[in-house]
């Protein structure tokens, strides 16, 4: 039997990297119930990316030799491809993917893949994987919210002039231009983006080479095993570097609030969708019908969005209470911070695809939205602006323009129906021009400055972004 067939049977004869200490099995249930593998195994690629650079290290550092690592690359390359081509066979028996990597590798190139964890424990290991993961995750979610940007600001751009009821406690507030209400989203989106790019440096500190809490004895060079991998620095205490999980918290968070800007916009969808309002129709593509009642068209899309930020939220608080009484340093319990963190990703970056494609496909109604804004007397603050410039105090003219709201609701009808010398009874300073002020258009123009809501501001406003993203 060759060296190499002997090392690979005391490897299988093991089953696990650790079981020489033990005098019985590990039973069958206690191996399903501490398993990471069958959710661990997305992090395969990162790993395999984290060890390559691991064996440069140590190959640089003289740890290992130039010819491990060039079996280390081969072996690697080999299980690439059969993770690729779904051929790799995952075992639960190997607990977790590094183990499962481990063990393929060393059926590919015997001894030197023993070598590979010189210097390392599953603990920075994993917290390496994850690292580099969220890292990849975080990119694509900044990108999708950049689209998401572009969206609405190419449909705000669209409907600069568009005109509708700003609304406060949901009651007729003032006149807004639909740009500039879908404008207030892209703002929302552009902090999350933030927040998003600034989680990412906290992500990208390298743990690998803290072992598995104290560090190890080998001549490491972590700095360089940083530079391979990309990081920007490294994490400066082991015990840290192996327990924290800040990061994945942070993650969580900005994911959390990502999703209740999605959910508030989902809100506004369903009720503009509702017939009863009828300002926009979304595209059949996304929504369904109904079982019993054929004349139904239900928004499914926002309306499980707006159910998927419980979710989200929930998983933020999973990772805030699975930290929140660990000693140092790592502890089998952070085993639990994958399944909702893959999730809270998978969940941002599934509904962020979607609402690009949605936004894109919505039909906006502008006479409904413009009738809805004859409702309500939005322009009553304009005619109270109106007599400030004439020269009353602002409380005067609130109290002015109260009193005319009042008589216009006796009698059925909107400021802008009063004539001339109705109005000047409630104010002598009132002439003929107080007309430009009442209308929608009159209105909003006014509001040209920046962060209002006229057409010309938001023609600057969406441009802008388009050129930004």
């Amino acid at each position: 039997m060759s060296t190499q067939q002997n090392n690979q049977n005391q490897f299988d004869n093991k089953a696990h990297a650790w079981s020489a200490r033990f005098s019985e099995p590990v039973s069958e249930l206690v191996k399903r119930y501490t398993a990471s593998v069958d959710f661990d195994k997305r992090l395969a690629l990162f790993d395999i990316q984290g060890s390559l650079a691991h064996a440069q290290m140590l190959t640089q550092a003289g740890v290992i030799s130039q010819q491990d690592l060039t079996d280390i690359q081969r072996g690697m390359e080999q299980i690439i491809t059969e993770i690729q081509n779904n051929q790799f066979e995952w075992l639960l028996d190997l607990e977790d993917v590094h183990l499962n990597i481990e063990k393929r590798l060393v059926e590919l190139i015997g001894d030197a893949g023993k070598r590979l964890h010189t210097g390392r424990s599953r603990n920075d290991q994993v917290a390496t994987d994850i690292r580099l993961w969220l890292r990849a995750e975080i990119d694509q979610s900044v990108d999708l919210l950049k689209q998401l940007q572009k969206a609405l600001a190419q449909l705000a751009l669209e409907h600069a002039d568009t005109i509708l009821p700003g609304f406060t406690h949901l009651q007729v507030a003032q006149p807004v231009t639909f740009g500039h209400h879908l404008l207030a989203y892209a703002e929302m989106f552009g902090r999350d983006i933030e927040r998003l790019q600034d989680c990412r440096k906290r992500v990208n500190r390298l743990p690998l080479g803290a072992a598995a809490l104290a560090g190890t004895t080998f001549p490491i060079d972590r700095e360089y095993t940083a530079t391979l991998l990309g990081f920007e620095g490294v994490c400066r205490n082991s015990l840290d570097a192996v327990s924290d999980r800040d990061f994945a918290i942070e993650f969580c968070a900005a994911a959390a609030l990502i999703m209740t800007h999605i959910s508030r916009f989902s809100e506004e969808l369903i009720i503009w969708m509702s017939p009863r309002v009828g300002f926009i129709e979304l595209a059949d593509r996304f929504c369904t019908g109904s079982s019993i009642m054929p004349q139904k068209k239900n928004p499914d899309v926002p309306e499980l969005a707006r159910g998927k930020t419980g979710r989200v939220t929930g998983h933020l608080m999973a990772l805030l209470t699975l930290m929140k009484a660990q000693p140092l340093a790592y502890n089998k319990d952070n085993q639990e911070d994958k399944e909702g963190l893959f999730d809270a990703a998978d969940t941002i970056r599934d509904t962020l695809t979607i609402f690009v494609d949605m936004i894109a496909g919505i039909q906006v109604k502008a006479e409904a939205m413009r009738a809805a804004a004859l409702q309500g007397f939005a322009t009553a603050t304009d005619l109270a602006d109106y007599l400030v410039k004439k020269g009353l105090p602002f409380r005067d003219a609130h109290e002015t323009v109260a009193l005319a709201v009042r008589e216009c609701e006796q009698k059925g009808c909107d400021l802008a129906d009063l004539s001339l010398e109705a109005l000047q009874a409630f104010h002598p300073s009132i002439e003929n021009d107080v007309f430009d002020v009442l209308t929608l258009e009159g209105s909003v123009a006014a509001r040209n400055h920046i962060g209002g809501t006229a057409p010309e501001r938001v023609r600057i406003e969406a441009q802008r972004l388009l050129e930004q993203n």
